[in-house]
Formats: C-alpha cells, structure tokens, sequence
C-alpha cells in the first residue's frame, strides 16, 4: 500500500507545468499534515519535479532528464543486476570499461582480465582472487558467497565484489542492455551541448532604448536579443519589426514581445528545433528553472546540430534503428517504390504486424523520400494511417510514397502499402522542414 509521501508526490507528478504548489495546500487537498506535505515537496525538488523560484514560489517544473553517462559505474551495475556488495565498496563510483565472463580454467582468464573490468564468475575463489589482484572488480552469479579473504582484498585494491541471484547469461544480458541504453543516451543531442553560453550572449535590460538596440545591432549584426532585468530574468524578445516607426528614446520594455518562448538546457535538440519551426523562430533563449538567461540557441544551431547526428556512426541500435535497416529502395526515373518484410519480432500476439511498426515504416519512408528531395532535416508531425487489411507475419510488402504539397517549412505525402498488388493501408503524413530562413 502506497504511503501518504508516495501519494503526495504521484499527486504533484500529475499536476501541469506551470502550476504552484505550496506545503499548505497540499496538506488540505490530500488531508495530511503540513509536516508531512513538506517533506514530500522537498523530496519533488530533489528529483526535479517542481522548483522554488524566488518571489514566485513552488512550481511544477518539467522534470529534467538525467545526466547523461558517459560510462557505467559499478555501483549503478549493482542497482541494475538487484545486487549486493560483499566488499570493496570504495570502488562503485569507478567507471566499467568492460565485462568478461569467466567460464574457462584460471590461467586461460588471465590474459581477458584487465583493469576496472567487470569479471563475471560463480563460486571459484581462485577466480575471484586472479580479478582482484589485476583490479578488476568481481560479480558472482548465483547468489554464492565468498571467503572473508576475498572481501578483505577486495577492500584493499578498492575494487566491488557483488553477489546477485541471477545466472551468468541473465545478468550478462542485463549488462550489455544498459550499456547500449546510455550509449544511445549519449547520443541524443540536447540545448546544453550547443548553447551559446551567457558571456557570449548579447542581451538588452528592460530600461535601455531603442538607441541601445540599434547600436548593439550595428555593433554585432544581429537582429534579435533577449532583455532581462537587472537579476537577469527573461522578460521577453526584441526584433528589428518590434521598433519600426518608434521614438529612439522609447524604453525596450514598451516595445519588445513579452512572454517569449524559452528553451531549457535538459531539452533535446530536436524538441527545441521543433518549436522553432512550428512558431517561426531564429532565436530562443535558454533559462533556468527560475527564468535567468544563461545563453540562447539559433535555428541554425539546431540545424546544423541535427545535420551532424544524422552523419554520426550508429553505435547502438533502437528499434528504429532496427526497422529502417530492413527497408530498401528500389528507383525507377522519378518513381521511388520502397520493400519491407515483416519478421516475427514485428508482430501482435495475434500474428500480424503491430500497427506502431507499419507507423514507424511510414514515418521511415517520409524521412527517406524527404531526403532523396533534397530536404534532409525533417520533423514528422502528424500520420493519418488506416490500415485496410490484416498484414501477417512474413509479408512481404511495397510502400509506394507521393508527394502532395512541398514548401520552405512543411510538406504533405500520400504513403500507400501494398501486399500483393493489393492495397492494404495508407497514410497522409505531414512533416515539417527544417530550412534556412
């Protein structure tokens, strides 16, 4: 049974963006003591679901996404495996560089140990000493314990002995899922990896003039500027359009866009470039939770920071990834049809291909057909899909793309499907284009 604190914080999870939040309230709605909202509140803050903002309050905040890992740790291994450490427990902040299993004699393992490895082993002490003494740290499978000899080497090299309950294969596969998982995590690009940070920013106060933007427009040949107050709170947007035809002297706090939109640093890149291009912006500025400038972004950051991801080297796959390797192009002149064979791992329970595969090949042969357009970075936005007959497992079937409408910021295309010279489903998809403006 989920305690009060549990409660208050699925409460908070479910309230919107935006929304304030006090100790009091809480206590009134939920009918539980202030004491005990508090300590939940705090405990929201701390996992990033709502922020304190001076003069503001409590807030609903969008939670951030987590760092991004470069490496895993041991210690993050040992949540991941359900583990226990028996030792060395000044080791789980180390970084794994690897894992190896060691199912062969001793003196065969010795050359595959290296240093801050993971050596997966059962219950062979002479296994367990050979790792530690190369500081390699030691997971034992099958829920075996080791010798207090081990553990007290094990402190001494400063490297984890762990002990799990799953076999070899099982935590093997856990292993290597999590770190494909933070490998295709650290792939994704967000606001902070190309920001233009504060000391490079050119920003405007709220009580300078029209004179200081033009003299900071000729000075730098930008356009647009964020303006702040003098703690540095967004307040809105100036553009060249905002002060046509005003009086030199006129503050920029009469004349600029209020309530702009604003991007924050956990935001992935291909969320920021979509707002950009759905509202018409070059400019965002990037705030903290409180609203303070710390840098902006340009829509030809975003473009050019999603034209170097599409060139990266897939170094592990999603099931995107996974679906679009199985789809292959076939071109005739102008005529693009595109082949696609549906595998057991693509299927229902009832032994037809799952409705957010066929979706996810649309959206792959919007992106495909896009590209051979010459428009390479490209948002789906939107698919209209019937799908007119069952297709089953092992179909083999021929998606034929026509462009209906093309221009600088979206496009629309007519996806058909075919099995068999017969038409089984259809899409009307709308996507937008990220151009040059």
């Amino acid at each position: 049974m989920a305690t009060k604190h549990d409660k208050i914080l699925s409460y908070i999870e479910t309230l919107p963006v935006g929304e304030k939040i006090s100790v009091r309230g809480i206590a009134k709605t939920l009918e539980v003591s202030e004491g005990t909202a508090y300590r939940a509140i705090k405990d929201a803050e701390n996992e990033g679901l709502v922020s304190t903002i001076q003069r503001v309050g409590t807030i609903r905040i969008e939670r951030k996404l987590k760092n991004h890992i470069q490496k895993l740790t041991f210690g993050e291994i040992v949540k991941i495996i359900e583990g226990e450490v028996l030792g060395g427990v000044s080791g789980l902040d180390k970084p794994l560089s690897k894992f190896i299993i060691g199912a062969m004699r001793v003196d065969a393992m010795d050359r595959y140990i290296s240093k801050d490895c993971l050596t997966i082993v059962g219950n062979r002490e002479e296994a367990q000493r050979l790792a530690l003494e190369k500081e390699s740290a030691v997971l034992i499978t099958g829920g075996f314990d080791t010798s207090e000899t081990i553990k007290e080497l094990a402190n001494q090299v400063g490297m984890p002995v762990i002990r799990t309950t799953y076999d070899t294969f099982t935590v093997a596969t856990m292993i290597n899922r999590a770190m494909s998982d933070q490998l295709i995590k650290k792939d994704i690009m967000i606001v902070e990896d190309i920001i233009t940070p504060l000391e490079s920013t050119c920003y405007l106060l709220n009580t300078e003039t029209i004179q200081d933007y033009q003299t900071l427009s000729d000075t730098t040949t930008h356009s647009r500027f964020p303006i702040v107050n003098k703690n540095m709170r967004v307040l809105g947007i100036v553009t060249a359009k905002d002060i046509i035809g005003k009086e030199l002297t006129q503050t920029l706090d009469k004349v600029m866009t209020k309530d702009p939109i604003m991007a924050k640093e956990h935001m992935s890149v291909a969320s920021a470039g979509h707002i950009m291009v759905w509202d018409g912006l070059e400019m965002m500025p990037v705030v903290t939770d409180d609203l303070s400038l710390i840098g902006i972004i340009s829509r030809q950051d975003v473009m050019k920071a999603m034209q170097i991801a599409q060139r990266q080297p897939q170094v592990a796959n999603t099931f995107s990834d996974q679906i679009s390797e199985e789809i292959h192009l076939e071109q005739q002149g102008s005529d693009l049809k595109f082949y696609f064979t549906v595998t057991p791992q693509m299927v229902s329970s009832m032994g037809t291909v799952s409705l957010g595969v066929l979706s996810e090949v649309i959206s792959d042969v919007t992106e495909k057909t896009m590209y051979i357009n010459q428009r390479r970075s490209v948002m789906i936005e939107q698919v209209n899909l019937h799908s007119f007959r069952l297709i089953q497992i092992d179909s083999e079937l021929e998606i034929r793309p026509r462009i209906l409408e093309i221009g600088r910021r979206s496009a629309k295309l007519d996806i058909e499907v075919y099995l068999e010279n017969t038409i089984v489903g259809k899409a009307i998809v709308l996507c937008q284009l990220m151009e040059k403006m």
